[in-house]
């Protein structure tokens, strides 16, 4: 829905129409500690490099990634955006209207492609080849530097970005 007003009073202030926002996630178990660390600073580097970038991270309710997160974020809260989680309709409006997702999670892998959003996976394997191979999702890993090319190319090259937003879903609409 294009005019949904979100619960979250933080995510009515962001620009979509003007800004590239980012919606990251990430609770993996696998991910905890140094993968982490390096996905946060990959975060921080795509802001620094792109002054129209945004970050929306509804974090996990995990203590040790809420004092992670604020440690490498709060310095940055005009451009990052710690929210807490949120209902499933709530995020589903939510993926609809940013720019790019990136996720450590299966089930947005298989979701985000029908709202036509690009998705780079931030894990070294995914149980979707088939998203893969469908050209929806991307598989970045969990090194900074791999993280920060391929999502600063869905930023800065719009032939990549169209590619994969208009890639066919396998999994339906």
């Amino acid at each position: 829905n294009e005019n949904h007003v979100f619960e979250d009073k933080t995510l009515n202030n962001i620009d979509f129409d003007n800004k590239k926002v980012i919606l990251l996630t990430t609770h993996r178990r696998e991910n905890w500690g140094k993968p982490m660390e390096n996905i946060f600073k990959a975060m921080i580097e795509l802001i620094n490099s792109n002054e129209n970038v945004e970050v929306i991270f509804p974090m996990h309710k995990n203590p040790s990634i809420r004092k992670l997160a604020h440690e490498y974020f709060d310095k940055y809260s005009g451009r990052v955006h710690l929210i807490e989680p949120l209902e499933y309709v709530e995020f589903t409006n939510l993926m609809a209207k940013v720019y790019l997702i990136m996720t450590d999670s299966g089930g947005i892998q298989e979701e985000a492609p029908a709202l036509g959003k690009p998705v780079i996976v931030l894990r070294t394997e995914t149980e979707r080849p088939e998203a893969l191979e469908a050209g929806t999702v991307r598989l970045a890993g969990i090194n900074r530097e791999n993280i920060a090319t391929i999502a600063n190319e869905l930023i800065n090259n719009e032939e990549s970005y169209k590619v994969m937003a208009q890639a066919t879903n396998p999994y339906g609409d």
